[in-house]
């Protein structure tokens, strides 16, 4: 099987881009012809059309968009890989953080703090599942994963666990709503939970079959950011990292209760051996530990 011409690929890169011939060809200082010629070489290898046409614009096709999505990390890694190994004072790099799509907001803001005002960053933020973003990080398109559950046993191999945090979670919710003791809120409040099949909800399951608390649930939800939203609307208490609701908590608008629950989150930061790493991976994980 012939191997994949990147001239043709980065003539399409430059045509998806511009989502037009003309800009794309002047752009390079080719006719259009010529770049047409190249952009449907490309087409012919890879077996599928890449644009469709759509009056004067260029569209891309499902096929286009995935095939721009690789020619995006392709050309990235080259820049990368000047930048690693041929610099020579101080450069611009791009530092690629991969977040598990439920993971809280704050706690991402936070780890990437000491990265706000530096002038030589580029930081590119991607969430998405688990085994996604383990793809991306065993294929160098990723520096680091963000997640709250460490890779499972079948992908442990070369990857690299680190805990960074670990923090209590509580029951939040306007003061109104804390009277009493964590069995009395927990029977009487509507409560916005995580998913089932949850680390959190699972403990919290047994802590709330242990008060003999029978609970009105208002919500079951994934994304720690909409819990925080709707707990902030007084839909009910929720069960949450303090991490989730710093904010709220810190204005009075929101407390916990007294009582602690016993359980806790913990924090991961996920990485895979490099010969040449990105030194902000072990900056940010050593500042947050």
């Amino acid at each position: 099987m012939a191997n994949l011409n990147y001239n043709h690929l980065r003539y399409f890169h430059a045509v998806a881009h511009e989502g037009n011939l003309t800009r794309a060809a002047d752009l390079l200082n080719l006719s259009q012809s010529a770049l047409s010629t190249q952009v449907r070489a490309l087409e012919a290898r890879l077996g599928h059309d890449l644009f469709e046409r759509r009056g004067r614009a260029l569209h891309l096709t499902e096929a286009g968009r995935i095939t721009l999505e690789h020619a995006d990390a392709i050309f990235a890694a080259g820049r990368d890989l000047v930048d690693t190994l041929g610099q020579t004072g101080q450069v611009r790099r791009a530092f690629r953080v991969g977040a598990e799509a439920t993971l809280s907001r704050n706690f991402q803001m936070r780890f990437l703090a000491p990265l706000v005002g530096r002038s030589d960053t580029d930081l590119v933020l991607r969430s998405g599942r688990l085994g996604e973003l383990l793809e991306g990080l065993r294929a160098h398109a990723l520096d680091v994963i963000l997640g709250t559950t460490p890779p499972p046993d079948d992908a442990l191999g070369r990857i690299e666990a680190h805990l960074i945090s670990e923090q209590p979670i509580s029951i939040v919710g306007s003061s109104v709503r804390m009277a009493g003791s964590l069995a009395d809120v927990l029977g009487r409040e509507p409560i916005v939970l995580p998913a089932r099949g949850s680390e959190i909800r699972t403990g919290f399951d047994a802590l709330a079959n242990r008060l003999g608390a029978h609970c009105q649930i208002a919500a079951e939800i994934e994304d720690m950011a909409m819990m925080r939203l709707m707990v902030r609307a007084d839909m009910g208490v929720a069960l949450v990292p303090p991490v989730v609701v710093a904010d709220e908590l810190a204005s009075g608008r929101l407390v916990e209760h007294a009582e602690t629950t016993g359980l806790t989150e913990r924090f991961w930061a996920m990485t895979f051996p490099r010969r040449f790493p990105n030194p902000l991976v072990r900056q940010l994980i050593e500042a947050n530990l």
